[in-house]
């Protein structure tokens, strides 16, 4: 059996050497309520098309990578209630056992690596979690950016997590962070986090043009795009810092823990702020795809 699976219009665009976008699927099962999550995933699938590129939505079921989701495959995944959320620890375990799964950031650059696919958009990476000097709670997303040649494109690093902690593990294990038409690093649902960014780039052009300098000089990994939310869709950091802490006090006290941690501190951020961060969710995820598809077809 082959190891991916691809949909008529993926492989006829690997074929024709068309622009395609990568897309992650925890984000539907582990990130946002039914219909929300099908809605906007057909949405941001639409964006990339619009844009000029195809987008390739990955997710794992019945045991199988599938490289691009027919509609009636995203609706089954957007409804499925006990979907593993997929990393590279447990990619090949799912494949083996013939298990449903959605693929984390990390997981995505794998599949996407592996079909040639050169350009992953997705909302916010996963990073150094706040307090992990004690927890060692560090996202696998960061050692596959070292590894996996694949340039991400994101809103920055998920508000939640430890920002600072994050951006040095970046920078010890090599990656380019770069902040897209601005000096500051973004912060996911806000446009500044407060840091700079140590790198800055202007155009989809130079950032491809930066991709295959990499892979010219041999360098492994891939490049983190952070690109800031819409201004007119932000929530700024002085709102959400004091609901932030609250969610990790609430985590804190239940226990929630590992793969657990993430959704619970988004749900909860989105009930304190009414939906409000859901929206921003939204915008800023369909912001990442547009340029994601610019990107990939600088480089087609």
């Amino acid at each position: 059996m082959a190891l991916l699976t691809y949909t008529p219009e993926i492989a006829e665009a690997r074929d024709k050497g068309h622009p395609i976008v990568a897309l992650e699927s925890t984000i539907i099962t582990h990130g946002m309520p039914w219909p929300q999550n099908r809605d906007m995933a057909r949405q941001v699938e639409a964006d990339i098309r619009a844009a000029g590129a195809i987008p390739a939505t990955i997710a794992v079921m019945d045991g199988e990578i599938l490289i691009g989701l027919s509609a009636g495959q995203l609706d089954r995944l957007a409804q499925t209630q006990d979907a593993l959320k997929l990393s590279r620890a447990d990619l090949a375990i799912a494949l083996a056992t013939g298990r449903t799964g959605a693929t984390t950031v990390a997981a995505t650059m794998i599949c996407a690596q592996l079909a040639g696919i050169e350009v992953f958009a997705t909302g916010g990476i996963g990073g150094v979690h706040r307090g992990a000097e004690l927890s060692f709670d560090i996202s696998a997303d960061l050692q596959e950016l070292a590894q996996t040649r694949v340039t991400v494109v994101a809103a920055g690093a998920k508000a939640i997590l430890d920002l600072p902690k994050t951006l040095e593990v970046l920078e010890t294990l090599g990656v380019p962070v770069i902040a897209y038409g601005q000096d500051a690093l973004p912060a996911f649902w806000s446009r500044d986090s407060g840091l700079k960014a140590p790198l800055r780039m202007d155009a989809p052009a130079q950032i491809a043009a930066s991709h295959r300098m990499r892979a010219r000089l041999g360098l492994p990994g891939g490049q983190l795009v952070a690109n800031p939310i819409p201004a007119a869709d932000e929530l700024p950091s002085a709102m959400l810092s004091p609901l932030i802490e609250t969610a990790l006090s609430e985590a804190a006290a239940q226990g929630i823990s590992a793969k657990g941690v993430t959704p619970f501190l988004l749900r909860r951020i989105f009930e304190l702020t009414d939906g409000a961060s859901l929206a921003a969710n939204i915008a800023l995820v369909r912001n990442n795809a547009r340029l994601a598809a610019e990107i990939a077809r600088a480089l087609a």
